[in-house]
């Protein structure tokens, strides 16, 4: 049986290891969901939707271990608590639409005919849920899967492993049974081999790109649904008649926040040439006031990447900038270990013939380059094989409104950035992936539609 090692990031100790399930031992807890979904799904829906707000109220009540573990595990700094805000935000809203959303729709009534359309459980949701907003990104499936009625197997990351654990605790304390909802540690091999079975009725993966096309893969053949979101390289764009001061710390916030390790960080920016050297100098000041170092200093803004291979990543892009003409803002901090401890990087005179601006970073870098215009700038924006998000500051809500449906993205902000809001479809295009989470369209993705036409008389 194999083992994965947890490795921190805080000191590259192994802060825990777990034993991965056998094939074996997976495949009889798969049939135990199968079996037990049924009943799970038979249960009145406000009775499901009780016992997963119970659930989320029980990770409520741990929310100093939430913060501590996180930045064991992902290096997140405990000045921040943790997540439970935007993870209870995100749970309740979607509690709170489901009656509506899973409600069913009459066309007709009458002494002929009742045609409607109701919305019935997938049955078996798989959950792949990566590390960075690790307790967020996977409430975004496991509550609504599991208030539609479905059974979820969660697959959490190597490098967050207690959060799976923590979320099975409370969704059992809560009283969903055992069967129904099932945290597994699984080697990539076995994930694999479970997914090309057939053994799932749907599948939402967040993760890499790379990652995504395994399962992709792994699920050819099976019309397994299957919800991807991917890389993003989300670029941010400072118009003319713009807020600064806004503008910088929106954009840095979003670009530095969580060590740069958010799916919908801001990666490159583009500034009307008018306010560029205003801005890249406001924002050279916002990260020099940062503070590199161990995140369970409560002094600390940003704490180490996950991952020192993660790291070494983002180091590679900048010298290979740098090397071909870019200027790097930030000086080497004291906390810069050359390891997972990495220096965030504001980056001019970069182009797009360089990965920085192209290539997925996921770390504490950001390029910025100077725009005439709007074309210009949505030229810029839209050259990137990714599409998440993007964000325009502007106190001109009629020019974002012209240049939102031009945008290759599935977000568009205005004055704003880096955020999840539950009522709006969570999606992208592009290699970004194309799965639609939270707000009504989850739920549409979570269930599968059933049509009753029935004749009277």
């Amino acid at each position: 049986m194999s083992k994965v090692d947890l490795i921190s990031p805080v000191d590259g100790s192994v802060y825990l290891s777990r034993e991965c399930v056998s094939e074996a031992a997976a495949r009889a807890a798969i049939e135990a969901a199968r079996a037990a979904q049924p009943e799970w799904a038979a249960r009145p829906l406000a009775e499901r939707i009780e016992l997963v707000k119970k659930a989320i109220a029980i990770i409520g009540t741990q929310q100093d271990r939430m913060t501590e573990e996180l930045a064991h595990q992902m290096g997140r700094p405990v000045r921040y608590g943790g997540e439970f805000g935007g993870f209870e935000e995100r749970a309740l809203y979607m509690a709170s639409i489901a009656e509506e959303a899973l409600a069913p729709k009459v066309i007709e009534d009458s002494d002929s005919f009742t045609r409607k359309l109701t919305r019935e459980p997938q049955g078996l949701v798989y959950v792949i849920a990566p590390w960075n907003y690790p307790y967020m990104t996977a409430i975004n499936t496991i509550a609504p899967a599991l208030i539609a009625g479905n059974a979820v197997v969660l697959k959490h990351a190597t490098q967050t492993l207690k959060v799976g654990e923590h979320l099975a605790e409370a969704f059992h304390a809560a009283g969903v049974p055992e069967a129904v909802f099932q945290n597994m540690v699984l080697s990539h091999d076995v994930s694999s081999a479970l997914i090309a079975d057939n053994l799932f009725d749907f599948i939402n993966f967040t993760g890499s790109v790379r990652g995504g096309q395994q399962v992709e893969r792994d699920a050819a053949g099976t019309f397994t649904p299957v919800a991807t979101e991917l890389g993003g390289k989300d670029p941010g764009y400072v118009r003319a008649d713009a807020d600064l001061d806004a503008a910088v710390d929106g954009l840095m916030d979003g670009a530095m926040f969580n060590a740069g390790q958010c799916c919908c960080g801001m990666e490159r920016i583009y500034v009307h040439e008018s306010l560029f050297d205003a801005f890249v100098e406001k924002a050279v000041a916002w990260v020099k006031a940062q503070k590199l170092g161990n995140p369970l200093d409560q002094e600390t803004t940003i704490g180490p990447m996950a991952n020192v291979r993660f790291a070494g990543t983002v180091r590679a892009q900048i010298q290979y900038a740098v090397a071909e003409g870019a200027k790097a803002h930030i000086e080497k901090m004291e906390a810069d270990d050359g390891g997972a401890y990495l220096t965030p990087q504001i980056l001019t005179n970069v182009t797009h013939d360089m990965e920085v601006m192209r290539e997925e970073s996921f770390g504490p870098v950001v390029g910025i380059m100077p725009v005439k215009d709007d074309e210009e700038a949505i030229a810029l924006m839209n050259d990137c094989q990714y599409g998440l998000t993007a964000a325009i500051f502007t106190k001109d809500i009629d020019a974002v409104n012209a240049i939102a449906p031009r945008l290759q993205t599935g977000t568009v902000f205005m004055n704003r950035c880096d955020y999840l809001d539950p009522a709006l479809c969570w999606t992208g295009c592009k290699q970004t992936g194309h799965g639609q989470g939270l707000s009504e369209l989850g739920y549409m993705a979570l269930t599968r539609p059933k049509s009753h036409h029935y004749r009277k008389a």
